[in-house]
């Protein structure tokens, strides 16, 4: 399957480069040409044991790719993960300027089908403006091109990102589209082989999902230290 990440941070590249792992057709965009130079040199922009290893392996194989190409990223990938920073805001919500920036660029050029996947952690809500900020772009144009906007956040541990995505305890998909939702699943369909990880709902509910595990994660981490 061909696939398109935007974004070659944290999240990006363990998304990218794990999908290649299983086979996929990878190409990774990002905006900073120093990150991708370092990447096609064969580093790493970031510190997560065993991503180099992944990352080498499937460049090696011609499964994944980087580029900072916009118009050659969003013609690559039927399924456009948007995996790009959501820093905090002057009042401390999440800056969607980016994501919605990602949504724009997709719609602007896209020319067929295409599922695009929230993948950063974004308040409830951002699918919708995702969906506006595509379906104004495509309007724009006055075609008809045909796109479904998904939720899948990540649940990923620094230090064992790499295995948390290989072997996941869940996997949660947020759509209301069909043929999105099959090809979600076939997406992951291989790490999933003995046990089915992976949970439909609807958008708002994945992107509340994501929300609700890290404050269960705080309250966790919270109780520990008390009992400490």
């Amino acid at each position: 399957m061909k696939v398109s990440v935007v974004g070659t941070g944290y999240v990006g590249l363990v998304t990218g480069a794990c999908l290649a792992e299983m086979g996929n057709d990878v190409l990774c965009l990002d905006v900073d040409p120093n990150k991708i130079r370092i990447l096609e040199e064969g580093g790493i922009p970031i510190h997560e044991p065993g991503l180099d290893q992944v990352v080498a392996r499937n460049v090696k194989a011609g499964r994944l790719h980087f580029t900072t190409d916009i118009e050659r990223a969003v013609a690559h990938g039927t399924i456009q993960f948007i995996a790009v920073g959501t820093p905090p805001d002057e009042d401390g919500s999440a800056d969607l300027q980016y994501v919605l920036a990602a949504a724009r660029n997709i719609g602007r050029l896209m020319t067929d089908y295409k599922v695009i996947v929230d993948k950063s952690t974004v308040p409830v809500g951002t699918a919708d403006k995702v969906r506006a900020a595509v379906a104004d772009e495509i309007a724009k144009r006055d075609t008809d091109a045909k796109f479904a906007v998904v939720s899948n956040p990540e649940f990923l541990k620094e230090g064992a990102a790499v295995d948390d995505f290989m072997r996941p305890d869940r996997i949660v998909v947020g759509a209301d589209d069909e043929q999105a939702i099959l090809l979600m699943r076939a997406l992951y369909a291989p790490f999933q082989r003995n046990h089915e990880r992976l949970v439909v709902m609807d958008v708002r509910s994945a992107e509340l999902t994501k929300y609700a595990a890290n404050a269960m994660l705080a309250t966790r981490i919270s109780f520990m230290n008390e009992l400490a």
